[in-house]
C-alpha cells in the first residue's frame, strides 16, 4: 500500500485578497475529503495547497471555481504525487 497522495498546488490571481476568498476556500473544502492551506503571497495572489484522493481534489477546485469565479483572472497549477504534508484545512 503507498502512503503517496495527489497534491496540488494552485496560485489564483485576480481580485482574491481582501474580499473573504480564503474563508470561502475555507468552508469549502469542509465540504470534500481533502487537507491543505490557503494563504496570502505579498505578490497579491493565493495560494492554495491541498491533497487528498484525486477525484476528490478535482471535485473540491470544481466548486472553488464555481463559488469564487468572479475574483479569479488567472489560475496556474502543479500536480504531483507524495507523502500527506497537512491534517486537516486551514487559513495561513
Amino acid at each position: 500500500m503507498s502512503l503517496d497522495v495527489f497534491h496540488k498546488d494552485v496560485w489564483f490571481e485576480g481580485h482574491v485578497q481582501g474580499v473573504g476568498f480564503r474563508a470561502d476556500v475555507l468552508g469549502t473544502a469542509r465540504g470534500f475529503e481533502v487537507s491543505g492551506v490557503v494563504k496570502n503571497l505579498v505578490d497579491g495572489r493565493v495560494l492554495l495547497q491541498v491533497e487528498g484522493r484525486e477525484g476528490e481534489v478535482t471535485a473540491f477546485l470544481s466548486e472553488v471555481r464555481a463559488r469564487l469565479g468572479a475574483f479569479i483572472r488567472r489560475v496556474e497549477e502543479r500536480d504531483f504525487w507524495g507523502a500527506p504534508c497537512f491534517s486537516g484545512f486551514a487559513l495561513a
